[in-house]
This record gives C-alpha cells, structure tokens and sequence, in this order.
C-alpha cells in the first residue's frame, strides 16, 4: 500500500528569501569536506569539579571522550556531537535549502523574519548572518519544547566565514510558553592547519534550581 502524504498545505517558495538564506548560509564557517576530525586532551571544569581525558572526533556520530566523571563525559559527549553538527560539510540543499522559504520584514532588532517551511522552524538574518534561530520540536514519545538561539556575538575566520563565538539559548514549552531552561555559551577557536577547531566552550545554564558553570578547555589538537 503506497504510504499517503499528510495533508500539509503547499507554501510559494519565495527566491528572494532563498537567494537570502544561501548566503547567509555559505558565509558560514564549516570543516572542508576532506575533514577528517581531530584528536585532543580536554579539561571539563563543573562548578569547580575538574576532570580530563582525551577526545576524538570524527563527524556528529563518532565522538569519543574518556573522562573519570560519568556525567562530564556524557554532557562533553553532547557538545562535541553538537559541535560536529553545525561544523560539518553540507550543502544548502541538503539542509534549509530542503524546504519551501518565505521572508517578512518586521524591523526586529535581529532583521528579516524568514520562515522554514515544514520544518518548525523560523531564522532571523542581517549583514549574511543568521542571528536567530527558533524552533519546535514534536517527536512521536517524547515531550515536545521549543527553543530560540540568540547569536550575540561572531568572529571572521581566515577564510572570511562567520563563526559563532556567544549565543544564547531559551528553552520553553510550546504549549504555555513557559521558560524551562536557558543558557549562555561562550566560544574560542584555534585555527590548525584549514580548520577553526574548538579551543574553549563556556557554558552557563540555569537546572534545577541553580545556576551551573561548565568550562571545556581542549588543548594539544592533532587532526587525523
């Protein structure tokens, strides 16, 4: 029997807004595709609570870290996949480029309002920069939430790329709104070779109650 399609109303894709979103998205920094990964000795400091070991990482589902503190080494696991992730080799047509695209000038502080088709998703962009992300999320067995990354802060790569160095995160429910979790992350980078790989990660959230200070130091990077 031939799986039917959910009856999900068609948008007329806007090529401004494309023409938009591909710029912004190849002026983003991204590993070249003969990346391999990279091997280095992390230091994951929790609140005071120090504990370290070597990394490797190869792509966002082959990372490996080996730290004495289970819980360091699952939520420093986390971050490596996620860094892996937004630092991977794609095409714009394998990513947002996907989806049907629309653009509303709303003059928000962050700029253009571009919407994302299908994909619970809308981005705001200024100067070929993405400068907001909001998202929702609804999978089958799980919670849903919903999130919006503030980039507050990026630097110029040598190869004349955008790269994130501090933004924000609010994690909210989508049914009332109502803010469950934030965070506000600081990176560094040291260049090796062609590739910005992560120097240092900052990481301050709010859980259960208190405020959490988590500080990655990666140090003696060797790539494969």
């Amino acid at each position: 029997m031939e799986h039917q399609k959910p009856n999900v109303p068609t948008v007329a894709d806007d090529p401004k807004a494309r023409e938009l979103l591909r710029q912004a998205f190849e002026k983003t920094a991204r590993w070249d595709k003969d990346f391999k990964g990279f091997t280095a000795d992390l230091t994951v400091n929790v609140n005071g609570k120090e504990t370290s070991g070597p990394i490797m990482v190869k792509g966002p589902r082959e990372v490996s870290v080996q730290l004495g503190d289970a819980d360091a080494q699952k939520w420093a696991q986390e971050q490596l996949g996620m860094i892996a992730v937004h630092r991977g080799p794609r095409s714009f047509e394998e990513s947002d480029g996907k989806y049907a695209l629309t653009m509303e000038e709303d003059g928000h502080p962050f700029g253009t309002k571009l919407t994302i088709h299908g994909s619970n998703s809308f981005y705001r962009l200024k100067d070929n920069r993405i400068t907001q992300i909001n998202r929702t999320m609804a999978h089958p067995g799980m919670t849903p939430f919903a999130f919006t990354i503030n980039v507050e802060e990026s630097a110029m790569t040598q190869s004349q790329k955008n790269l994130t160095t501090k933004y924000s995160v609010y994690y909210y429910a989508p049914t009332d709104g109502k803010l469950t979790n934030a965070e506000s992350i600081t990176d560094t980078y040291v260049r090796i070779g062609s590739a910005d790989l992560p120097a240092t990660r900052r990481n301050i959230s709010y859980e259960n109650g208190e405020v959490i200070v988590k500080h990655l130091t990666f140090t003696n990077h060797q790539l494969v």
